[in-house]
């Protein structure tokens, strides 16, 4: 059974950083690449970051390019998303997913990953 469980959330003033990780188990987790998602009230889930299976690739929404740094460690089965520079607008519960396919580089649409964590909340004050 797959679980994915965050951690690190919390409230932080505007300019500040946050440090989200995301420990997974039950499934060989090198094979699959990793996402974080966020969903804000009375908002639709949006994409954050992915990295590929491998670690060699990322890709990030635009709205948090150069602010935000996503990273694995595959020897700790372990995803993690460095925040920088935060603003009140990045407040949100943030998702980790996992791919539904194996050795997958990694994309922006939900469908795309079958499995998530609970969410963790991050809440940025002006």
């Amino acid at each position: 059974q797959v679980q994915l469980v965050e951690s690190g959330g919390g409230l932080v003033q505007a300019g500040g950083s946050l440090r989200l990780s995301c420990a997974a188990s039950g499934r060989t987790f090198s094979m699959f690449a990793m996402a974080w998602f966020r969903q804000a009230p009375g908002k639709e889930r949006e994409f954050v970051a992915t990295i590929n299976w491998g670690g060699g690739m990322t890709s990030y929404a635009d709205s948090v390019k150069g602010r935000f740094t996503i990273s694995r460690d595959n020897a700790k089965n372990t995803v993690s998303l460095q925040m920088n520079s935060l603003k009140p607008e990045d407040t949100a519960v943030y998702y980790c997913a996992m791919s539904a396919l194996g050795f997958y580089s990694g994309g922006s649409a939900p469908h795309e990953y079958d499995y998530w964590g609970q969410g963790t909340q991050v809440t940025v004050s002006s």
